[in-house]
């Protein structure tokens, strides 16, 4: 606006009248060279204006964008910690917890048939000492074509589904069973017990060191020994667990061709009518608990009561004989009493 303001100035200065008509060319040309002059004094001095407001312009679509970029990743880290924008310091922040390891115990149990048991339990013992386990258990019973074998075999888990299909593949499948259990929870348990209950033991030890008098070594030492038991419990429960998470068990039935299968558990019954079955079956096993006791006591009876019945009968007879006799003497030594009176 100060430049404008000159340049006005001077072309009234320039543009007044003349004394000439070679003074008014000369002032024409000069008011031309005085207005191009002002403008482009106009427009250097408008030039950084226009470079800084379009430095300026882009300034809102910047934080913009980066609002919109925070927000998308917030969207993308619902479930963890909120990932910064690019470029700017993740401070004050929390860091995304890492994964829980699940600790689980897998559990299963199959049957199958066979042409010769013996060679596919052969086959399943080496199986197991490929995968990296062994066999728990081995029992057979060798008949023919009717030999059935039950093995145990303990597995490493990350295996289990793979040896699983190998047994499949060995004979017939007949059945399946497959069950996992989660122990994550008494996992994480047990090792927070052992960790305090061994910082027990510490500084019972520690009291145990400071002790002085008999009396309080004996008492420490007692405290001691149970936390340290208490300890170890503690630790044999997590071994227990560690082996069980660590090694799978697969049981396998090994049925020879003619072999009968197991008979599958039947379905408790209810209702009236299976009340009144077990009822009866109740009543006819005690009539038949009677019977066995009367037959076990009839020979004791008919070998030592026949013999004792004789013998009170004849003792009975004799005393019954005795009185008789008696009361007949009397009888006849009375009336004779009376003759002498």
């Amino acid at each position: 606006m100060t430049t404008l303001t000159a340049l006005t100035s001077l072309t009234r200065l320039t543009f007044r009248k003349p004394s000439t008509s070679r003074g008014r060319r000369g002032a024409v040309v000069l008011a031309g060279l005085v207005l191009a002059a002002g403008l482009a004094a106009c427009s250097s001095s408008s030039t950084p204006s226009a470079s800084s407001a379009g430095n300026a312009a882009p300034a809102e679509p910047a934080a913009a964008q980066d609002k919109a970029q925070a927000q998308e990743n917030l969207k993308q880290n619902a479930g963890g910690a909120a990932v910064a924008p690019q470029g700017a310091p993740n401070q004050g922040k929390p860091a995304q917890l890492p994964a829980v390891q699940r600790s689980i115990v897998y559990t299963g149990s199959m049957r199958v048939r066979v042409d010769d048991v013996n060679a596919a339990a052969g086959r399943l013992v080496g199986m197991a000492a490929g995968a990296g386990g062994f066999i728990g258990g081995d029992q057979r019973q060798i008949d023919s074509g009717k030999s059935t074998a039950t093995l145990i075999l303990r597995i490493p888990a990350d295996k289990f589904a793979s040896t699983l299909d190998e047994i499949s593949r060995v004979g017939k499948e007949q059945s399946r069973q497959v069950s996992t259990q989660d122990v994550t929870a008494n996992v994480v348990d047990l090792a927070a017990r052992i960790q305090a209950q061994q910082a027990s033991v510490d500084r019972v030890r520690a009291l145990l060191a400071k002790a002085q008098t008999i009396a309080e070594i004996t008492s420490v030492e007692g405290e001691l020994s149970r936390r340290e038991a208490d300890l170890e419990s503690l630790k044999g429960q997590q071994r227990s667990l560690d082996d069980l998470t660590a090694l799978s068990t697969i049981s396998v039935t090994l049925l020879g061709p003619d072999a009968a299968a197991p008979a599958a558990a039947k379905k408790a019954e209810t209702g009236f009518l299976a009340g009144l079955k077990a009822g009866w079956k109740a009543f006819a096993a005690s009539v038949r608990v009677v019977l066995t006791v009367l037959g076990a006591v009839l020979p004791f009876v008919v070998v030592l009561g026949v013999p004792l019945w004789l013998v009170f009968w004849w003792l009975r007879r004799r005393t019954r004989a005795a009185a008789l006799r008696s009361a007949t003497a009397t009888a006849a030594a009375t009336p004779k009493a009376g003759t002498e009176g």
